[in-house]
């Protein structure tokens, strides 16, 4: 993104921090309930609420989960990571430090790949993954003069994944979120599910000269709960910095909220350097050690991924590779996608159908493949009735929307409504002869050369017909009787 000010063009450097919530049954170093929504404070125990003498056990699930992720986004998997304290100070925060990663984390590196418009990638590195735990709610809308503590979610086993500052655009940055999202639900490792806040997002932005090769100061815009709030911001926060710098001003790096009311990014803390975190190895916990060959086992046994997925749909069904990362967004949609191309001799007809007619009725009922009225099975049986001529494809547009009304297959709506085609010639020669007979100045017309009428036969035909007519077979037939 190219942000054209008062005294020349500026560029944009965007790195990510992604916080998600690891898929666990128990916290990170207790064996308290990790789930969400409950009461405030039932799911606490002596470790997270940091009872003098409690200790921290680690959970060697979320340890599993953090391996699958790294391994997902194809980078290291260090055999020997450091669990260090970090701290700092929040009535949340019942220890007053937090047990994270700093020097040594569980995964190094790493990359995704962002499907950009027009079917072009684009390649963004992944600096870390590193596990910690989360800290408590505050919460200040409860009471005129009180703020209230729910610790459920103290100790929740988080992954941080911190990206390059590789990215350049509010796009990219949504895609590489989108990106990351589905190879976590992939993996089963995280839900993703930003507005129950298991996946927040910090978004570092900075500007710079275009050609410059130093980053400027940066600002950290904190716990952005949408992909689209996060796009939202980072603009905002770039047209900020550049008109704050061509107006004599400096940027100080800080801390910033997301006011989702106002559309701006605004102050909040100045921001932390590490130093101030004074980070030192927990000394409650020792060194986590890795078998390699039990990273080679959870390597063994992992899904296939969206980008894997994408060139087999490509290769197998014969794709775009547009239509074919629409489909693997989601697993349930690849699933839902396969089921109904399932042996056809055309798939691309299954993923128009999935795509357009299917998508776009979920988008209008608020719901996804999860919870459609429309099963797989049942889709394909609709498409089934394309390819053996028994229905058109118009007609099964309206075949479609009963199904999605009442849940009905296909078959049993085309028998109830008598929508059956109609591949008799001589019906359909009956038909043609009609409309011929009560438009002579038109057949004459279309004689004289005006072919472009055509068209306007086929639908009188069509129309007459109740649209049941095989549309090659009324196109075979009138072309040859206006020929004369």
């Amino acid at each position: 993104m190219i942000i054209e000010g008062k005294t020349g063009n500026w560029e944009l450097v965007i790195g990510l921090e992604v916080h998600a919530q690891v898929v666990s049954n128990a916290k990170l170093f207790s064996g308290s309930s990790a789930a969400f929504g409950a009461e405030p404070n039932t799911q606490v125990s002596f470790v997270d609420a940091a009872f003098p003498g409690m200790l921290p056990v680690i959970n060697a699930f979320c340890v599993e989960q953090a391996i699958k992720t790294g391994l997902g986004i194809e980078a290291t998997i260090n055999e020997v990571s450091v669990f260090d304290r970090k701290n700092y100070f929040y009535a949340d925060l019942p220890q007053g430090y937090q047990i994270s990663q700093f020097t040594r984390p569980i995964v190094s590196g790493g990359r995704l790949v962002l499907d950009m418009p027009g079917g072009k990638t684009r390649e963004i590195g992944v600096t870390r993954l590193h596990m910690e735990q989360d800290a408590g709610k505050s919460i200040h809308d409860q009471h005129p003069s009180k703020s209230y503590i729910d610790l459920n979610r103290s100790g929740v086993c988080l992954m941080e994944i911190v990206s390059e500052p590789e990215i350049r655009t509010p796009e990219e940055a949504g895609a590489y979120l989108k990106k990351l999202r589905a190879i976590l639900r992939y993996l089963g490792t995280c839900d993703g599910n930003m507005e129950e806040g298991s996946m927040r997002c910090d978004a570092n932005v900075s500007v710079r000269r275009v050609g410059a090769t130093e980053f400027g100061t940066r600002c950290e815009i904190k716990n952005v709960n949408s992909i689209r709030y996060v796009m939202q911001a980072i603009e905002y926060e770039a047209t900020r910095q550049v008109e704050l710098i061509e107006d004599g001003g400096t940027v100080k790096q800080e801390t910033r909220l997301w006011d989702v009311s106002k559309g701006m990014t605004r102050s909040m803390r100045s921001k932390e350097h590490a130093h101030d975190y004074r980070y030192f190895p927990d000394p409650d916990l020792l060194p986590l050690v890795l078998d390699p060959k039990e990273i080679a086992r959870i390597k063994a046994a992992m899904p296939e991924l969206p980008d894997a997925k994408k060139a087999r749909f490509v290769d197998q069904y014969k794709l775009s590779p547009y239509d074919a990362s629409v489909l693997v967004a989601e697993q349930e949609q690849a699933a839902f996608f396969e089921e109904v191309a399932k042996g056809r001799k055309d798939p691309k007809l299954a993923a128009n159908w999935v795509i357009v007619e299917l998508f776009g009725a979920l988008n209008k009922l608020g719901k996804d493949v999860t919870n459609s009225p429309v099963s797989a099975k049942n889709l394909a049986g609709l498409l089934d009735l394309i390819e053996n001529d028994t229905i058109s494809g118009r007609i099964a547009k309206d075949v479609f929307q009963i199904m999605v009304e009442t849940g009905k297959d296909a078959a049993s709506i085309v028998e109830e409504k008598g929508l059956r085609q109609v591949t008799d010639t001589s019906a359909i020669d009956a038909a043609i002869a009609k409309v011929m007979a009560e438009n002579e100045a038109k057949v004459a017309e279309y004689r004289s050369g005006k072919v472009t009428l055509f068209g306007w036969f086929v639908g009188q035909v069509m129309k007459g017909t109740g649209g049941k007519a095989n549309p090659a077979k009324v196109n075979e037939i009138l072309k040859a009787k206006l020929a004369g």
